[in-house]
């Protein structure tokens, strides 16, 4: 019975799938979203500044960027915390580049024209 219930946890406590699924683009996608989500409200107009961000900052496509902000809406539905889209982005980022990324989720912040607290 114990190494049953061990074998079910390690499937949980099993971060490497969990990190190979979240790359920069991934993690940079799911903070912008988290901002969004932060009012209760999810609006056209963030929606559009997060697709324009990843289309600009990320140099995607349009399908592609409407793939990855889905993805990012999945796992940020099924996350319980943002350390692996911080960690990640922190990864592979310098000092300047992490001060661009916070510029772009107070974008998405402001996008509605009201920032909540």
């Amino acid at each position: 019975m114990i190494a049953h219930l061990k074998s079910l946890l390690s499937k949980f406590n099993d971060t490497s799938v969990e990190r190979a699924a979240i790359d920069f683009e991934t993690g940079l996608a799911a903070l912008l979203v988290e901002v969004m989500r932060a009012d209760g409200k999810v609006l056209t107009e963030e929606l559009k500044n997060i697709q324009n961000t990843l289309i600009h900052y990320c140099e995607l496509e349009l399908d592609a960027s409407s793939r990855l902000l889905t993805k990012a809406k999945q796992l940020v539905e099924q996350a319980i915390d943002l350390y692996s889209f911080v960690n990640v982005v922190n990864e592979h980022t310098s000092d300047i580049e992490r001060i661009e990324i916070i510029e772009l989720l107070w974008q998405v912040a402001f996008a509605d024209g009201q920032v909540d607290g």
